[in-house]
């Protein structure tokens, strides 16, 4: 009963994290090397936008992904 409602959440996992790395912009859509300094309002602010909050997102997804992965490896 533990494994299934376990491999049931780590579909769901999975699919939020296909989901929210679908919707970052690329990392490509600008000229890093070339757009001066590092000290910007990108740089300020990036938590606060929308990228940001996908990124913190993608990284605790991520984590409970691998956690449930985990578990589901010693389990079984």
């Amino acid at each position: 009963m533990a494994v299934t409602i376990i491999t049931i959440l780590q579909l769901i996992i999975c699919v939020a994290l296909i989901t929210i790395i679908t919707l970052q912009s690329g990392k490509s859509s600008g000229l890093g090397v070339l757009s001066g300094g590092s000290d910007n309002f990108l740089t300020k602010n990036k938590n606060s936008t929308l990228d940001g909050r996908l990124a913190s997102a993608t990284k605790w997804v991520a984590i409970a992904f691998t956690v449930f992965t985990l578990v589901l490896n010693i389990i079984l």
